[in-house]
Order: C-alpha cells, then structure tokens, then sequence
C-alpha cells in the first residue's frame, strides 16, 4: 500500500504576533470572502505541488544548504486581484526576500522540480473570493522574517491547515 502524496510549498511564516494584529484589524474591518485563519498567513516561496513523500528529506536538505539574510518586510498595500484574492503587500520588496526567491528557485530547478513560471509577486493573502476591496483604509505592518519553512497543505473538516515539516533560520544582518 503506498502512502499518498502531499502537496508541499516553501513559504515565511507569519510570526503569532502579526498573525493575531492581522486578525484584529480584520475584525474591525469586515471583509468579504473567505479570510484566510490566522495560523495559515505566510508568503510563499515556491510551490511544488503534489509531491511524494519521499521528496521531503531531499527539499529539506537543498533548503538546509541555504544561508539567507533575515529581512523586514513593510506590508502597506492591500490590494485584490482578479480571482478574488485580497492581500497585503509591500511598495518596496527587501533585496534580501528576493535574493531568498532567486536562489531558492534556482536550487530547485537545478534538482529537477518544476516551479512556478509567474513572475515573484511577494503577498499575504488575507481572503479568497473576496468580490471588491474593502472600504477601510489601507492598514500597515511590519513584518521580521526570521525563517523559512517546508509545508504540507492538508485538507481537514474544519478546513485547510498548513503543516511545516522543516524550518531553517534567515541569518542576522550585518550590523551597519
């Protein structure tokens, strides 16, 4: 009997604390669709779709031979695209998150995985089947990342949870 595949994605997670202030101002200012729970926000990395599980110590290790520089991430632009997802965003990408991506995307091209072909558009999705913006203003957060993660997307009966399978530490700037 074999076992069934997962669908895997690298990502930043949302450390708790933004996760919850994120929740708080979309209490305060309701919007439409399906928000996304607090312990799923994260901004993706790659996607890899279905993969077998065996896949996973070997992603876990191109990830670990990684030394990435740890970054702040200024979201100030809420935003919704055609497909009705509504989500926050930086106006300017720190080099340090696309230097992660590049890399990141490069390593597992040269492995043999397929990746997205869509350019890198960092964002935090807040709801999906979200018909129009909200009315409220734009909120802003600044977001430390720290780490990256190895995920496993499962469908459960309360909905879908991700599961990080690894996680590996952005390394501290250099002090200026």
């Amino acid at each position: 009997m074999s076992t069934p595949p997962l669908r895997l994605f690298f990502a930043i997670p949302c450390c708790p604390q933004l996760a919850r202030d994120i929740a708080d101002w979309r209490v305060r200012n309701p919007i439409d669709g399906k928000p996304v729970a607090p312990e799923n926000l994260h901004l993706t990395l790659a996607f890899l779709g279905t993969q077998p599980r065996g896949q996973v110590e070997p992603l876990a290790a191109l990830a670990a031979s990684l030394t990435p520089a740890a970054f702040t991430l200024h979201l100030d632009r809420l935003a919704r695209w055609k497909n009705g997802l509504l989500h926050l965003a930086p106006s300017k990408v720190p080099g340090a998150l696309l230097d992660l991506e590049r890399e990141l995307r490069e390593r597992l091209l040269a492995a043999g995985y397929s990746v997205e072909t869509r350019p890198f558009k960092p964002h935090l999705t807040l709801a999906r089947h979200c018909p129009r913006l909200p009315a409220s203003t734009t909120p802003t957060f600044d977001w430390p990342a720290t780490e990256f993660a190895l995920y496993a997307s499962e469908n459960t009966i309360k909905g879908t949870h991700y599961h990080a399978l690894a996680q590996w530490p952005l390394r501290p700037s250099a002090p200026a």
